[in-house]
């Protein structure tokens, strides 16, 4: 075993020490993605897809040779490790690996033409703020506004409960107790009371019990669900395609910095 000195790559992550904190990026990674494909020089964009996209299976003729779309959805899965901005349209892309086709492909050069455009971000975990886990729960119901429900906001809650709990005792086992409530923020008032309310009545008699564990959770002490305004709710960035001025705002709640600005 060798002393190779402090950590600076690691399986395409570029870690920094800096004074404001510890920087990661895959600033290399996506550099050597976009000169693969031949978009160096390609169209700039402020956000991965347009607002509303959608896509379809049988739309467009099949790629007759999808190894390439293949590998660029690949690619860009690992990037979302210092990326999270571009997790969803990734996830958008990824759903016609069996058999993909050209506007698939199309959207997914858009992805990367959008990582070109904003080569420099990447993750800053900043000095001196003093740990907290905090949950975000958003269900979009493939972006139909008007078919939001507090009981599928519900179940989004439930999730989320279950991945703090999951996060709550990897903490523990480093040695890092987390003693006071996690919050986890949501929009819909309805939902959130619905976690406090242990009375079974019409609207949640159908809900399946293993979503009540959120219930269990709040009632414990160990969840505290939290009210916030829409536009504040990070967890719509990963949920459908948004505007320029809302993806940017959320972008960076969620540590995302330029390297340029350090």
């Amino acid at each position: 075993m060798k002393k190779l000195g402090e950590l600076s790559n690691f399986l395409g992550l570029q870690i920094e020490n800096l004074n404001k904190g510890i920087y990661v990026s895959q600033f290399s990674y996506a550099k050597r993605l976009i000169e693969k494909f031949g978009l160096i020089d390609g169209k700039k964009r402020s956000t991965p897809l347009d607002v509303n996209t959608r896509l379809r299976r049988d739309e467009g003729t099949c790629l007759s040779d999808p190894h390439p779309f293949r590998t660029l959805v690949g690619s860009l899965i690992y990037l979302t490790i210092t990326r999270p901005d571009i997790a969803f349209s990734v996830g958008m892309v990824s759903r016609y690996m069996q058999e993909p086709r050209k506007p698939h492909f199309e959207e997914a050069k858009k992805i990367l033409k959008y990582v070109n455009s904003t080569l420099n971000l990447g993750l800053l975990y900043e000095k001196g703020v003093e740990f907290s886990l905090q949950g975000f729960a958003y269900a979009d119901f493939g972006g139909d506004l008007d078919d939001r429900r507090s009981t599928s906001e519900y179940k989004a809650s439930a999730q989320a409960a279950q991945e703090c709990m999951w996060l709550r005792r990897l903490f523990e086992d480093l040695h890092v107790p987390i003693d006071q409530p996690i919050p986890i923020h949501g929009d819909n008032l309805s939902a959130i009371k619905l976690t406090s309310n242990p009375v079974f009545h019409t609207r949640t008699k159908h809900i399946e019990l293993e979503h009540h564990f959120i219930r269990e959770k709040v009632l414990d002490g160990i969840i505290d669900m939290v009210a916030v305004k829409s536009e504040d709710n990070i967890a719509d960035i990963f949920t459908k395609t948004l505007p320029k001025g809302a993806f940017e705002d959320l972008r960076s709640k969620l540590g995302l910095v330029l390297r340029t600005s350090l």
